[in-house]
C-alpha cells in the first residue's frame, strides 16, 4: 500500500511543478503517475517493475496524445491575417473621404484614413477593396445599390 501513496505523491508533485513551470508536459506525466496509483488500488500485488513499464507505456501514450491534440490545433490557423490588418479590409466596402486622383486618394476606415489607389473617382463614391499593396488599399467603384 506504501507504493499506491507514492505513485500519488509523485503525481501531485508532477502536477503541481506544471503549474509553477510553463509547458504542458508534466501534467501528462503526473497524469500517467496518477494512473498507475490508480491501477495499484485495483490490483495491489503489482511488482514494481511491472508497475514502472505501465508507467512509462501510460506517460509515452498520454503525452503522444496530448502532441497529436496540440498539433492539429496548431495547424489550423483560423485567422491567417491576424495580424495583417490591411489584409482584413479585402472585399469590405468603403466610402472615399477625399477624391482619388491620379490614381490616389483616402477613404474612411473606422476612425481613420486609409491612402488608396484606383480610378479616379469623386469624394463619397461608395469604394470596394479588391487587393493591399503594404500600406495602400487597391479599390475598385461599386455600383449604387
Amino acid at each position: 500500500m506504501d507504493l499506491v501513496y507514492l505513485w500519488w505523491i509523485g503525481a501531485l508533485v508532477l502536477i503541481t511543478a506544471e503549474i509553477v513551470l510553463p509547458g504542458f508536459f508534466l501534467l501528462w506525466i503526473g497524469l500517467a503517475a496518477a494512473g498507475v496509483g490508480s491501477l495499484l488500488l485495483v490490483v495491489p500485488g503489482m511488482n514494481l517493475l511491472t508497475q514502472v513499464v505501465i508507467f512509462v507505456v501510460l506517460a509515452f501514450a498520454a503525452c503522444f496524445g496530448y502532441w497529436r491534440l496540440a498539433r492539429r490545433s496548431l495547424s489550423a490557423q483560423p485567422l491567417p491575417t491576424l495580424n495583417r490588418r490591411a489584409e482584413q479590409l479585402i472585399g469590405q466596402r468603403y466610402v472615399l473621404d477625399t477624391a482619388i486622383e491620379n490614381g490616389r486618394g483616402k477613404a474612411r476606415v473606422g476612425d481613420s484614413l486609409w491612402l488608396v489607389e484606383g480610378p479616379d473617382l469623386p469624394a463619397g463614391s461608395r469604394v470596394a477593396v479588391t487587393s493591399v499593396d503594404g500600406a495602400v488599399l487597391r479599390v475598385a467603384p461599386v455600383d449604387p445599390e
